[in-house]
């Protein structure tokens, strides 16, 4: 005869029978918990490939942020007690992943001169000197050479003069292999490559050609190269590296390149050599965007131009949308469901075609604008720089009010129909009731969005872009910017387009945005709690 356990007695003195296995908080192993288990298992799977990657090439601080962000994870989940953290972890894991990483490996590269030509470490510039500047080896012979892939990865299988097979591509130096068949004297099939036809040679031509493989480990040994695809020979550097002096000699002429502090080996004459490596510069790049003349010039005005077109769009669409929202507010107006639907189409068509539609609009002679509504004028509306402006902010405003006429339109109906009837009572006017009642009530509700406006176009570089490629350009300007540049197509046109990407400058300007941007968020909402407290 066993004896019942007698029932518990809560907080509140009402009785709660014991759950069978007494007061055991076992683990249920249901379809949650499996779930759970599964994706939790996945992100474990994909965290440690990631440390092992990591690992391999030394990037420690990966192999860290990995290990803790696994560990947080796995503690997070598998915890009763953190229920909270279960759905803040994942935002928080991509905050940290796309917002401040980003922000803070932006800030680094700002202080290098991280760029083309200085790309890369120290070694590998050296390595690439002696790859490049090669020449042919006096007595090499003429190798059988056969271009093979591996992958997306090209190389070149050679047969040497003892007989024997071997492949190597540009990140791996020769080595012989065994299995490969050979027809006519050259390798015509290779385990674990493919091997490229005439025709494919033939496309890839310009990359064949330019294929380095080298010899061996040592960048002195020389490297195998091909004019025709067929036959390779073996090239050697006329520079030499001296690792004890850290310097590069041209052994043609005897001129001597030593390392200088911007990442590059230059000799006494000035002559630089490329590629040169990545170092810290310092502010030295936000000291060119304020002096140098040749960047400051069009910074500025590109900075000027900017909060102009950032303001103005906010304001010409914010009056807009708003008068719009007033008229079709009123009950006397028939049909307004159907007139506000057709308002919110601009909205509603992708931003990045409309550009490219009201660019073909805007054409100076084949455009619907000049040609139909104008009769044939030849009005240059995206060459001149200030009718180029003009045109920007009159796209914008066609693409941004249905967004503020929405907004508006919402913030009116919120308005107390009392109050603007007690004003009416007192005697207020339409004009006094909108302004002393209607618009303070409204900004108090529409502030933060028009501060998130503000920001928007601040970095609107769909438009810019697909509109008129910020041109027409500044004359004479050492980066490819224009009149109609904002300071984020004038970072991509830094970084990516002209003929020396600068990125470190590029980043010094990104970071600028940011602060910008901050501070006039920052300012924006203390002004929004003054409009709160009136």
């Amino acid at each position: 005869m066993t004896r019942s356990r007698a029932p518990r007695v809560t907080a509140r003195g009402r009785r709660r029978p014991l759950q069978p296995g007494g007061d055991s908080h076992a683990r249920s192993f249901g379809p949650g918990f499996l779930v759970k288990l599964l994706f939790v298992g996945i992100v474990d799977a994909i965290g440690v490939y990631g440390i092992l990657a990591a690992w391999v090439v030394g990037h420690w601080g990966i192999v860290a942020s990995l290990v803790v962000g696994l560990a947080v994870v796995n503690w997070v989940y598998f915890s009763r007690r953190m229920v909270p953290a279960k759905y803040l972890v994942p935002g928080l894991a991509f905050l940290l992943v796309y917002q401040l990483f980003v922000m803070l490996y932006t800030g680094f590269v700002s202080f290098t001169n991280y760029g083309d030509g200085h790309n890369s470490t120290k070694e590998d510039a050296i390595a690439a000197i002696l790859l490049q500047n090669d020449r042919r080896v006096a007595d090499s012979p003429n190798l059988p050479l056969t271009a093979v892939r591996d992958g997306e990865e090209l190389g070149f299988a050679v047969v040497e003069e003892d007989g024997d097979v071997a492949v190597g591509t540009a990140e791996r130096p020769l080595e012989t292999v065994d299995g490969a068949e050979l027809e006519g004297g050259r390798v015509s099939a290779l385990p674990g490559w493919e091997v490229l036809t005439f025709g494919e040679v033939a496309q890839l031509q310009q990359e064949v050609t330019g294929l380095r493989v080298p010899v061996g480990d040592d960048p002195a040994d020389g490297a195998v190269r091909t004019q025709n695809g067929t036959t390779g020979f073996v090239s050697r550097s006329f520079y030499t590296y001296d690792a004890d002096a850290d310097t590069m000699t041209n052994t043609d002429d005897g001129t001597v390149y030593r390392p200088d502090d911007n990442g590059s080996f230059v000799s006494e004459d000035g002559r630089e050599l490329t590629p040169g490596w990545r170092v810290a510069v310092g502010f030295d790049n936000y000291v060119e965007m304020v002096s140098d003349n040749r960047v400051s010039g069009p910074f500025f005005e590109v900075l000027g131009w900017t909060f102009a077109f950032a303001a103005l769009s906010v304001l010409t669409t914010f009056a807009l949308g708003l008068f719009l929202a007033t008229v079709f507010n009123d009950p006397r107006i028939r049909g307004r469901r159907i007139y506000r639907s057709l308002l919110i189409l601009p909205y509603a068509f992708p931003g990045f075609l409309a550009a490219l539609v009201w660019r073909g609009m805007l054409n100076e002679r084949f455009g619907f604008v000049n040609e139909v509504l104008l009769g044939g004028a030849t009005i240059p509306w995206l060459a001149e720089p200030w009718l180029a402006r003009a045109s920007v902010i009159g796209v914008n405003l066609w693409l941004g009010f249905p967004y503020m006429f929405l907004v508006c339109t919402g913030a009116l109906q919120s308005i107390p129909g009392d109050v603007l009837e007690s004003a009416r009572l007192d005697g207020a006017g339409q004009l006094r009731i909108f302004r002393s009642i209607t618009l303070p009530l409204l900004l108090v509700s529409t502030a933060p969005l028009l501060i998130s406006s503000f920001a928007f176009n601040f970095n609107n570089f769909s438009l810019i872009y697909m509109l008129t490629g910020g041109g027409p350009n500044f004359p004479e300007a050492p980066i490819p910017v224009g009149a109609t540049d904002i300071l984020i197509s004038m970072v991509y046109a830094v970084a990516f387009e002209g003929g020396n990407r600068d990125y470190g400058l590029a980043s010094a300007m990104a970071l600028v945005i940011f602060v910008v941007v901050g501070l006039v968020s920052w300012s924006g909402f203390r002004r929004t709690r003054t409009l709160e407290e009136i």
